[in-house]
């Protein structure tokens, strides 16, 4: 038998008491003498992205077993996002990232496994396993748990985005209760991440393109049966890995992380794509700053209009081929030479991919838009930096002039515009939002879906030192560098204040003049911590700048 890094825990008189704790749960000496491979599955009762991985894991388990593997399972946490949305849980939602990650961390080291299959799906989960992955450095092959079917509404493909949107139109009259009581039981139908291209499935897909999944795994559904038959071979193949010696440092390198960010663009993914992906790459080594997103989003034009600002859904880029499809069409954009878990190149895993539908996948040389569904502001009211869905915001909003109307969190904003205190030709701005304000950095689905349904997404942009959920749309700008908590320039912004945003030209201007700033920062003091004991205390400790991934500080 090769020898691995679990013998720590097998082998040897010495390791007798640790084999009959093995052997306390089931284990024989038959399956001793195999590697140990974890399952690391996030499974739950809660989240409908999680409720079917069980038997996921069941197929994942049975693939390590016929490679000659020994499975072991365990779980980890995970939030819904939807059900967190608009309250205090959200302040959990970031948090729960770095927890996922040393969960894994603290379950893999301290059991000496040779390999580990990640399973997850969701927002969070799926990024702090992938930082886990970076940091142990074993063999590793990710299932993604795949997306939600959309919903069918009057005729019409719905999702929980819309739900969210039903609740401002209750609000201003246009839709009934019963209305909107029909739509909240056929908007989410099922099992799988919620259906457009919102965070978790914009990084299943990017997790996919950083080579870590097996192909078609990001964007296949999660009733769909080839799932199955992806998570039976993904356990296969991390044994293979590990006979052959494969880690994530070997596939996970500045050349992936190109193409990831390019696939990125090519989807109009959600901006949390952004912290995610820069905090992976922390943990490999790999820089990944800010302005390598503005970069290639400059080169990388949009190819595929998904909800919520288009019409189509993840099923919909399943059926048109998949993100090997999309990488197919991205090849000339590519590295091509980069290593994968099948154990093969780029290269050679989208060889026989096909776009099947050209609705969906957009050519090439006649893309949705020129540029990529992201982009990098700064100016002086972001001098680090701030995110921004292009491709979400309507062509008349990309260059806007408006007024500040300034609000300290998102509660307030949010009963401002649904009772009508905020009017067109303003600037919302959210603050004391972000990583260490917030503490722990809240999307805002609530009110952006507030202002597009009181019908001012044409007329109102949004700028927040907080972050937005991938089912928001329209001219929400997001990320705002350095926070509020830590003195940033979007903390001295008063109502009345002139802010111009300019998306082509990548600037974000508070129009007051730099005298006046300086007098209201000497004025300035930093605000009591809203959390005082838990782990949003500490995490408001430690917590780093969105403009680095909001990756915890160097101690």
């Amino acid at each position: 038998m090769k020898k691995f890094r679990s013998v720590i825990v097998r082998e040897g008189v010495e390791k007798a008491p640790h084999r009959s704790l093995f052997k306390a749960v089931g284990l024989s000496e038959e399956d001793l003498n195999k590697p140990l491979i974890a399952v690391v599955n996030s499974w739950n009762e809660i989240v409908p992205g999680h409720i079917h991985l069980d038997k996921i894991a069941s197929f994942v388990k049975k693939g390590i077993k016929e490679a000659g593997g020994t499975p072991l399972e365990f779980n980890t946490i995970a939030i819904c996002d939807g059900i967190a949305m608009g309250h205090k849980g959200m302040l959990y939602s970031l948090p729960s990232r770095e927890l996922i990650a040393a969960s894994v961390e603290s379950m893999i080291q301290a059991h000496m496994f040779d390999a580990m299959v990640l399973i997850a799906s969701c927002d969070k989960i799926l990024p702090g396993m992938m930082m886990a992955a970076a940091r142990i450095n074993i063999p590793t092959v990710f299932v993604t748990g795949g997306n939600m079917l959309p919903g069918i509404y009057k005729g019409e493909k719905v999702g929980v985005s819309s739900v969210f949107e039903a609740v401002s139109l209750v609000k201003a009259g246009k839709m009934s209760l019963n209305e909107i009581k029909e739509l909240e039981s056929f908007a989410c139908p099922g099992a799988g991440s919620c259906s457009g291209m919102y965070t978790a499935n914009t990084v299943s897909c990017l997790i996919e393109a950083l080579g870590m999944s097996l192909p078609y795994c990001g964007a296949t559904p999660a009733v769909n049966a080839l799932k199955y038959r992806l998570a039976e071979e993904s356990g296969r193949k991390v044994v293979e890995l590990l006979e052959r010696n494969i880690k994530p440092s070997d596939i996970l390198t500045d050349e992936a992380f190109e193409n990831a960010v390019r696939v990125d663009m090519a989807l109009g993914g959600s901006t949390n794509s952004v912290l995610h992906l820069m905090a992976i790459a922390h943990e490999t080594g790999v820089k990944l700053p800010l302005e390598k997103f503005d970069e290639l989003s400059r080169e990388t034009p949009h190819l595929c209009n998904m909800n919520p600002a288009g019409p189509y859904f993840l099923s919909d880029l399943f059926e048109a081929g998949g993100v090997p499809a999309l990488m197919k069409e991205l090849k000339p954009l590519l590295n091509l030479n980069v290593l994968t878990v099948t154990g093969k190149t780029l290269k050679e895993n989208i060889e026989k991919a096909k776009v099947l539908n050209r609705g969906v996948i957009k050519p090439l040389n006649n893309p949705l838009h020129k540029e990529g569904g992201i982009a990098i502001l700064k100016g002086n009211l972001a001098p680090e930096g701030a995110v921004v869905k292009q491709s979400a915001v309507d062509a008349s909003m990309l260059k806007f002039v408006g007024e500040a109307k300034v609000f300290n969190s998102e509660e307030e904003a949010v009963e401002a515009v649904l009772n009508k205190k905020v009017e067109s030709g303003q600037v919302v701005v959210i603050r004391f939002e972000g990583p260490k304000g917030g503490p722990g950095m809240r999307e805002m689905l609530t009110v952006t879906s507030a202002i597009i349904g009181m019908g001012l997404s044409k007329s109102v942009a949004l700028i927040t030192d907080g972050r937005f959920s991938g089912a928001t749309r329209g001219p929400a700008i997001g990320h705002v560098s350095p926070e509020a908590a830590e003195g940033g320039p979007i903390a001295l912004v008063e109502d009345g204040d002139k802010i111009k945003i300019d998306i082509p030209k990548r600037t974000l201007t508070l129009a007051v003049e730099e005298k006046v700033l300086k007098e209201r920062l000497n004025g300035w003091k930093p605000p009591k911590p809203k959390v005082r004991r838990g782990y949003l205390y500490w995490y408001s400790k430690i917590a780093g700048s969105a403009s680095k991934g909001a990756i915890w500080k160097k101690i």
